[in-house]
């Protein structure tokens, strides 16, 4: 190793020693401070608010103005450097004429918080596996703190949100997940004031469970017979109870809390890895769609019983179907299909799926790509929900692990990137340079 990488090997350890008693305020001078002494100068925290449409600055005890350089305060997702880095998961140089100054994704997991700007004017840095490294250290240290910090969700909210979509927030897994064989990502509408809609998904050893709950309403009872069933879906699970025994628990659990008068729709589904075999049931609820191919849908099927909580004794029945390598299972609520803009018109299951499968032609993130789907969603209804509407989607790449740079390009994790890649993505789209 070379004098720099045993330095940035000792700070990069010395920034884990220092996290144990480091509250978030106190992050984004440590890292500065610690991240100065490696040969990153003025290194920066930006994060992405709860719908990713802007990224902010985590101020902290860190200088905001050294040296006379602006750092803004906010920045645009869209249409500029810092809003490409998180969209497409790659390092940026900050300008066209400079590699001194670089935007960095913060990843934690598969998860996007926001990026990193790191450098100065003139400085002399390379957007290597360190810089990586730091990125990557600094969104795990994001993400052990933020979870006990208002701080932390002050900053990336930025409506008032109900207290239906505070608890759905809480009880939610990360949006984004992936392992060798297998992508899933959800996004739900409307962020701040989602009542009744949950999504969830979990790992057993060869099999990822499922899940989509719509309940009745659009008020905190929705929201707490959403969590109410989402919790009582997990207590079961992990009891070791099959689908058919989670769903009767979790319509137990509803009908004792709410004795009939509030409901909620549900898929839940167990997929094999190693096979492609999957198992679900439906409750009331869309059945699920496959995308083959990126060009055919094929629609599932399965005798729906009624929904969770309705107390009718009705059991739900099990179907099975297999996926093949490549396929994109896709999950939704009828917020998502079934709203109408002003003109009358209905999005649609053909205008979902139609949109995914042009986006991801883009060789865009799976994440982003459910980004831009709400983003064009909301302008489809100017703006205006009058439901939740969630989509979860996940892709299975077989039994047989994806290529590494084919999970990272769907993923958007970093990528080794060369100077000359760098460069030319400037001459492709400049975007706004936003490192004044």
């Amino acid at each position: 190793m070379s004098g720099t990488e045993v330095a940035r090997a000792r700070v990069l350890g010395e920034l884990i020693a220092a996290s144990h008693l480091m509250t978030l305020e106190q992050l984004p001078g440590t890292v500065a401070s610690h991240a100065g002494r490696a040969g990153w100068p003025h290194v920066f925290i930006y994060l992405a608010d709860l719908r990713q449409e802007r990224l902010y600055l985590l101020a902290g005890n860190v200088d905001t103005s050294p040296d006379g350089i602006d750092v803004p305060t906010d920045l645009a997702v869209e249409g500029t450097v810092a809003g490409r880095a998180f969209q497409l998961g790659r390092i940026t140089p900050a300008s066209a004429s400079t590699t001194g100054q670089w935007w960095v994704p913060l990843l934690d997991g598969t998860e996007r918080l926001g990026v990193l700007r790191v450098g100065k004017p003139g400085a002399r840095i390379a957007a290597d596996d360190d810089l990586h490294r730091l990125a990557g250290l600094v969104a795990l240290l994001l993400a052990s703190k933020s979870g006990t910090s208002d701080s932390y969700s002050r900053l990336v909210r930025r409506r008032k949100m109900k207290v239906a979509a505070e608890m759905e927030w809480r009880l939610m897994p990360p949006r984004t997940f992936a392992s060798d064989r297998l992508l899933v990502s959800a996004v739900m509408e409307p962020a701040y004031q989602v009542s009744g809609d949950a999504f969830d998904y979990a790992l057993a050893g060869e099999t990822i469970h499922l899940s989509v709950f719509d309940a009745m309403g659009h008020d905190t009872a929705a929201g707490l017979t959403a969590n109410l069933a989402l919790a009582a879906a997990r207590v079961h699970r992990c009891q070791g109870a099959d689908l058919l025994q989670t769903a009767e628990g979790v319509g137990a659990a509803l009908t004792e809390q709410f004795a009939g008068s509030r409901y909620a729709t549900s898929i839940m589904a167990d997929l094999h890895l190693d096979t492609g075999v999957l198992t679900w049931t439906n409750y009331g609820h869309h059945p699920p769609v496959i995308i083959r191919g990126n060009r055919t849908v094929v629609h599932l099927s399965c005798p729906p019983a009624p929904p969770l909580g309705t107390g009718l004794g009705v059991r739900g029945a099990l179907r099975r179907d297999r996926l093949e390598p490549g396929d994109r299972l896709l999950f939704y609520t009828d917020g998502i299909t079934e709203a109408r803009n002003e003109e009358g018109q209905e999005f649609g299951l053909d205008g979902l799926t139609d949109f995914l499968i042009r986006h991801h032609s883009d060789g865009l993130p799976v994440p982003e790509t459910l980004r831009r789907l709400i983003g064009h969603h909301l302008d489809y209804h100017h703006g205006r929900l009058n439901d939740d509407a969630t989509v979860m989607l996940l892709e299975w790449h077989g039994p047989t692990p994806y290529p590494p740079a084919e999970l990272k390009a769907l993923t958007g994790l970093p990528p080794a990137v060369a100077a000359d890649e760098i460069a030319s993505a400037w001459v492709q789209k400049p975007p706004v340079d936003d490192s004044a």
